[in-house]
C-alpha cells in the first residue's frame, strides 16, 4: 500500500531532499519527524562528525533520530563543490535547502565588513554553481536568508541569476513552522548559540532556460566594487550498484 504523502511547509515526503550547511541537524529532524520518514533525505554538514558533536552539542539527539528514521547523513561536504562528492555526484534532487548560510565568524570582522561581505557572496556563488548541476527537472534550489541590512548587501538574486538560476517566489520564513528546529551561528564562535531571525525569507530558486539567461556573475562584484569603493522520492535508480555503501549510510 502507498503511503499518503506528507508535506511541512515547502517540503514534501515525496520529494528527494538535500539539506546543506547542517548546523545541530534539527531541521533535517524536524522534517523527518514530520514525514515519519528520513528515506527521501540526504542531510550533511561541512564539519566532520566529531566536530559536528563537539560545536553542536545538541545535534546527538538529533543524528539518532535521523539514523532511526532512515536518513542518509554525510559529513565533510564542502558546498561550493558537492556536484562532485563521491556520493552525491550520483543523485539528483528535487529540492536542495540551505538555512541561513555563513562564510563564518571572525573576531575582527563584523557582519556589515566588505571584507567578510565579499567572503559570504564567493560562498554563495560557489553553492548555487554546483547545487545547480544536482537538481532533477523542475527542481529547486531554497536559500533562507535575512533580507535586512547588512544581509541585503550579499545580493542573493544576482548571484543565483549569474549561476543560471531565477528567482521563482520569496516566501516569508517563520521558524515557529519548523517544531523543534533551532538555528544554529555556526562557525567555531559560540557556535551552538542561536541568532536574530529579523526579515527572513525563503528564497526559491529554479534553473533559467538558456534564452533567459543573462548576465555574469562576476558583474556582482564589479557592481560592489563602486558601491563599497516528477520525481519518486526514492533513491533507488541514482544508488543501483552501489547499495552496500549507502545500507551503511542508513538508506531504506
Amino acid at each position: 500500500m502507498k503511503k499518503k504523502e506528507r508535506w511541512i511547509q515547502h517540503y514534501s515526503s515525496s520529494q528527494k531532499i538535500l539539506l546543506v550547511g547542517e548546523g545541530d541537524f534539527s531541521l533535517s529532524a524536524c522534517l523527518a519527524r514530520h514525514f515519519g520518514s528520513a528515506a527521501n533525505m540526504v542531510a550533511t554538514s561541512s564539519d566532520s562528525s566529531g566536530k559536528v558533536r563537539t560545536k553542536h552539542w545538541s545535534s546527538e539527539t538529533h543524528l539518532e533520530e535521523l539514523e532511526r528514521l532512515g536518513c542518509v547523513v554525510l559529513y565533510n561536504v564542502d558546498v561550493k563543490e558537492m556536484n562532485r562528492h563521491p556520493i552525491l555526484t550520483h543523485i539528483q534532487f528535487d529540492v536542495i535547502v540551505f538555512n541561513f548560510p555563513h562564510a563564518g565568524h571572525f573576531p575582527f570582522l563584523c557582519e556589515r565588513n566588505v571584507q567578510l561581505i565579499k567572503m559570504h557572496r564567493e560562498l554563495l556563488k560557489s553553492f548555487f554553481k554546483s547545487a545547480r548541476e544536482m537538481l532533477s527537472g523542475g527542481g529547486e534550489i531554497h536559500v533562507t536568508h535575512r533580507d535586512d541590512y547588512p544581509y541585503d548587501r550579499w545580493k542573493l538574486e544576482k548571484l543565483a541569476k549569474g549561476a543560471g538560476l531565477n528567482l521563482k517566489e520569496k516566501v516569508e520564513f517563520q521558524k515557529k513552522d519548523y517544531h523543534g528546529y533551532h538555528n544554529k551561528r555556526g562557525g567555531d564562535i559560540k557556535s551552538n548559540k542561536t541568532f536574530p531571525l529579523n526579515d527572513c525569507y525563503t528564497f526559491k530558486f529554479s534553473v533559467i532556460t538558456p534564452k533567459k539567461v543573462g548576465g555574469d556573475i562576476n558583474d556582482i562584484d564589479d557592481d560592489e566594487e563602486k558601491e563599497d569603493s516528477a520525481s519518486t522520492g526514492s533513491f533507488d535508480d541514482e544508488v543501483e550498484g552501489k547499495l552496500p555503501f549507502f545500507r551503511r549510510l542508513h538508506l531504506k
